[in-house]
């Protein structure tokens, strides 16, 4: 079998009898046992039993869990004891509790995590801590499951089968019985759910509710990806047939109270295969020399209604999901790439943010609401980059002057102390069987910037409407600022490659961090140094608690401009409009929800979408095994290296045990392993040279070796 149960069988019984000896005490908090009493109340009259009962309980006052009465009489540790939180699960089997209730997180042991998977809502019970020490505990309750089902390879053996789960956090194998295989054979990939958990130190058993295919297809490893996450692979039925309903013609009905756009020069800019068309911009001079710019979006909030089977599907999923090789969408096809897309030449009902501003970029007005648009062309970004540096093309003289007030609004955000990360995505080129044949990183121009300094300005202008101006309930897009001891962490970094920053005050953080994407461009560590710093920044969230977006430098921020592929700015949308209308405010506790869905959805797109890219990587360089590369490392654990490649930024791990010249300790402090005869080290943003000696598409691995000789 693949990944045992978390304890051994030798050690389960001993594990699960402290675990009974515990609960009795837990269930009667003030009274007082020996341990006679104990092996009454957990039904036992083994003498054996009872031996092994009176070192539990000497073991359990160890760790302050108990508290001694009188000689052999103890009592359960008193004080308020138990928490509720999310548990996250390490590679090593250790987890962590974070928790509302605490300001820091609480450490779980291995052997005391029970039956919690990862990301799971649990009840932990506190030891007492001791002075010094991070606060610990032990999982007494899972309160909610994250996830019901797992996707994983099946293993077939005579009398019993199991699941070897893709989701590496979920260190154990899941027990089918046979005749609960639903027809999966040995080495295919399957769905299973967990029906029973016999002991929190074993396995637990589960049935195969789908079976996808043999692990390694292109197809198959797709679907496991969207399901381990939590994405359907289809629409329900419902879904589709509600979809196909909606006509396609725009009516007078839909016209009467919308501001028409149509005989307004209008286009859209998006990527070369983008087929949803979420925004369209519209320029035009008026009289008094401003410019009048409309950001236009599409009105999807028109044709989901609240409480459709749509609406419903829209919701769970959160978001469509960009995988390496596809976009599986929020909104069926016929919505997101036909009714609410932005095509060129078609008439289009919008929802739209229309700003006033005059050649030095400032704002003069605003107005928002619905519309109707007709878009006279799609520009890619590639071909509105060519006009903007110097090529002739259609609406040249609309593109450059939208380029020279984006701009103007970029300096002023950069001024008041927004900062410049620019995220370097990694994208593939595929042949015409769809195989990775090319690995390119996506750069992102003036094209790219001006549609983003619009939509930032809409993003922004919605939310300052609706929360500051009306002051009423409204979703928001927050990030907060940076915690201190992350900084120290990042700037101690950054200090082995020549580069400070200051920590000072906001401003002059932003600032320095400007300066140092700046100065890193072009060099070797510049990929390292960014995904540090991104994972220094907080999380930006989805919430009705507004405290401002610090990266952006905006005191009000919400998603607005994208409500094809993100369903928290179909609820943007649906505010506005009650807003605009003057209906009664919905309730805040039910925004808050689906606001925390929301965040929670996009955070397993994120995940799903690195797990894509991680599996084309691979695939990417099966047919290279042996190949050597200069790479630097980008990440150091306590089992090895991972390496980035410069040439094509494809991750692989060079494991400890395997690089043979000494033996190497984890300094987690110093972002380091140190051989311990020879002092040699390796340290995250070194340059190493490997060879490529194991691609695993079933695992989505890439095992590299280390070379003695550096290029």
């Amino acid at each position: 079998m693949g990944r045992k149960g978390r304890n051994s069988p030798q050690k389960n019984t001993q594990t699960s009898l402290l675990e009974q000896v515990l609960a009795v005490f837990k269930k009667s908090p003030t009274k007082v046992f020996n341990h006679k009493q104990v092996a009454a109340a957990i039904g036992s009259s083994d003498p054996e039993i009872r031996e092994k009962i009176i070192s539990i309980l000497d073991a359990l006052e160890e760790k302050n869990l108990i508290q001694k009465q009188k000689r052999g009489s103890f009592q359960l540790k008193k004080g308020p004891a138990y928490l509720e939180g999310t548990i996250q699960i390490t590679l090593s089997g250790s987890a962590f509790v974070i928790s509302p209730e605490s300001k820091e997180d609480i450490y779980i042991r291995p052997r005391y995590v029970g039956t919690a998977l990862n990301g799971d809502q649990v009840k932990v019970y506190l030891f007492a801590k001791r002075k010094g020490n991070r606060p610990e505990g032990e999982v007494v309750e899972v309160v909610k499951r994250a996830r019901e089902k797992y996707v994983g390879t099946i293993h077939i053996n005579k009398k019993m089968a199991y699941l070897e789960v893709d989701d590496l956090k979920m260190q154990l194998d899941i027990m089918i019985p046979v005749d609960e295989l639903k027809g999966a054979e040995d080495g295919q990939k399957a769905v299973a759910r967990i029906t029973d958990w016999p002991d929190a130190g074993l396995n637990p058993m589960g049935e195969i509710t789908e079976v996808l295919g043999y692990a390694g297809d292109k197809i198959v490893e797709r679907h496991s990806i969207l399901l381990e996450f939590g994405f359907p692979t289809s629409f329900p039925e419902e879904v589709e047939n509600e979809a196909n309903r909606i006509p396609e013609e725009i009516t007078e009905e839909d016209l009467k109270t919308r501001r028409d756009f149509r005989d307004v020069t209008t286009f859209t800019i998006d990527p070369f295969d983008a087929k949803d068309f979420d925004d369209a911009l519209s320029i035009r001079s008026l009289e008094d020399g401003t410019w009048e710019i409309g950001v236009h979006i599409a009105d999807v909030s028109h044709y989901v209604r609240p409480g459709s089977a749509l609406d419903t599907e829209a919701y769970e999923r959160g978001t469509s999901v960009y995988l390496a090789d596809t976009v599986v969408p929020m909104l069926p096809e016929r919505l997101s790439n036909g009714i609410c897309s932005l095509r060129p030449k078609e008439e289009k009902l919008c929802f739209s943010a229309v700003f006033l501003m005059n050649e030095a970029g400032k704002l003069t007005n605003r107005w928002l609401g619905r519309t109707v648009i007709y878009s006279d062309h799609r520009f890619t970004y590639e071909t509105a980059q060519a006009i903007l540096e110097g090529e002739e093309g259609p609406f040249a003289k609309e593109l450059r002057q939208l380029d020279k007030l984006a701009k103007l609004l970029r300096k002023e955000r950069f001024e008041k102390g927004a900062i410049a990360f620019e995220t370097i995505e990694t994208r593939f080129r595929f042949d015409d069987a769809g195989n990775p044949v090319e690995v390119y990183l996506k750069e992102s121009k003036d094209s790219n910037h001006l549609i983003e300094e619009f939509m930032l300005l809409a993003n922004r202008q919605v939310a300052e409407y609706a929360g500051k101006e009306l002051r009423r309930p409204f979703v928001y897009r927050t990030h907060d600022s940076p915690r201190q001891e992350k900084l120290d962490v990042f700037s101690n970094f950054i200090e082995r490659f020549g580069h400070k920053i200051n920590t000072r005050s906001k401003k002059e953080l932003s600032g320095s961090l400007n300066k140092l994407m700046e100065d890193i461009k072009g060099t070797n560590e510049e990929n390292i140094i960014e995904q540090l710093s991104i994972r220094t920044m907080e999380k930006a969230v989805y919430t009705t608690e507004n405290i401002g977006h610090y990266g952006l430098a905006f005191a009000h921020y919400s998603h607005f401009t994208s409500p094809i592929r993100r369903y928290p700015d179909i609820m943007v949308h649906r505010l506005l409009e009650r807003y605009l209308s003057d209906k009664p405010s919905p309730k805040g506790e039910d925004l808050e929800s689906r606001c925390k869905h929301a965040s929670e959805m996009e955070r397993k797109a994120v995940s799903a979408e690195r797990a894509s890219i991680k599996y084309m990587q691979v695939q990417f360089l099966a047919d290279k095994v042996g190949n050597t590369y200069e790479g630097i490392i980008s990440g150091v654990t306590e089992w090895g290296l991972y390496v980035e490649i410069l040439e094509n930024k494809c991750e692989g791990m060079v494991r400890l045990r395997d690089i043979d010249d000494d033996y190497y300790v984890f300094e987690e402090e110093n972002f380091r392993v140190v051989g311990q005869r020879t002092g040699k080290n390796y340290q995250l943003g070194d340059k190493v040279a490997i060879i490529i000696k194991k691609a695993d598409l079933v695992r989505k691995q890439l095992d590299f070796g280390l070379i003695s000789e550096a290029f």
